[in-house]
């Protein structure tokens, strides 16, 4: 029976190498190129991208635009900022994610000049309601961007919806449905808006604390331990995410944070201090002056041997 050869010269003549980030499995590019490409018509305005990344840490949530050099990064905001709001608990949780990307809104329109004009949903209801345009000839769009999930797997109630959920309050205009927001009925195709408030408030994670500390005590202790120390319980995550909440929409602004400066102190210990060319030749002409020293002493020293064996 004949096989043919599938894998010959030809084929090997004609093999194209795939992208690194695609060999990496880092970058899905048929996706990438529906959220980069622009139209031409649009002047080569940019097209921005709500990218959102979580890991076993953080959330990050990004504001990005291509260019032919690469992409560029027009704000950012991670949950590691949350503490500064008064979210010190559970920063990769859903309603964490909803706080990061209601901070990067925030940021992203106080950096250019919509912040007072579009101001989202201050008081969340769980309902889906996209940012609309001002009326008057004078007035800006709303900021536009389109989610990026990377190679995330699209599943209902995941938290890069939560992220989304919170940049569309915060105020930008996001394409997007209900579908996939936790709550949604796939069958009777309706979001149960209560549902979907209950996460953005944390109730979630309330009522796992109390069932939780009914079943079994020495775990909930435990798992919730960094919860009890700062005198956390669960009457209290909707107040705590309540109070984060206004306070970033107060100052969204980036600070960096106040790390102690010991190890730059450490690490120049062992650092060489660069010299400068006078310092090089002054150095050059004592180690000139010690080693002629140096062989002055051997000569002499060698000169009595001399002396001594005569």
């Amino acid at each position: 029976m004949y096989h043919k050869v599938v894998k010959n010269k030809a084929y090997f003549s004609r093999y194209q190498v795939k992208y690194r980030r695609r060999r990496e499995g880092k970058t899905d590019y048929y996706a990438r190129k529906r959220l980069v490409v622009q139209d031409k018509t649009k002047y080569n305005a940019p097209k921005y991208r709500l990218v959102v990344r979580i890991s076993n840490k953080n959330v990050t949530c990004q504001i990005v635009y291509a260019r032919i050099q690469g992409d560029f990064v027009f704000c950012q905001a991670t949950s590691r900022e949350l503490p500064r709001y008064g979210i010190k608990h559970g920063l990769t949780n859903w309603t964490a994610a909803y706080a990061t990307g209601l901070l990067v809104a925030r940021r992203a329109l106080d950096k250019v000049g919509l912040g007072d004009k579009y101001e989202g949903q201050k008081e969340p209801t769980g309902e889906l309601v996209l940012t609309e345009a001002l009326e008057g000839d004078d007035v800006r769009q709303p900021f536009k961007c389109y989610l990026d999930v990377g190679l995330k797997r699209t599943t209902t109630g995941s938290r890069v919806f939560g992220a989304m959920k919170g940049a569309s309050d915060g105020g930008l205009f996001i394409p997007h449905s209900e579908k996939r927001f936790p709550g949604f009925d796939s069958e009777n195709k309706a979001l149960d808006a209560e549902v979907l408030k209950k996460y953005i408030y944390g109730g979630h994670v309330a009522e796992y604390m109390e069932s939780l500390e009914e079943e079994d005590d020495e775990r909930f202790k435990k798992q919730f331990a960094s919860y009890l120390e700062d005198e956390i319980g669960s009457e209290d995550i909707e107040e705590m995410y309540t109070n984060a909440y206004a306070a970033i929409r107060e100052d969204p602004v980036f600070k960096p944070s106040e790390k102690s400066q010991d190890w730059k102190v450490e690490s120049q210990k062992h650092r060489s201090v660069r010299l400068t060319h006078e310092q090089r030749q002054t150095r050059i002409q004592e180690k000139i002056v010690a080693f002629k020293e140096g062989a002055a002493t051997e000569a002499a020293a060698a000169e009595d041997d001399d002396e001594d064996d005569e």
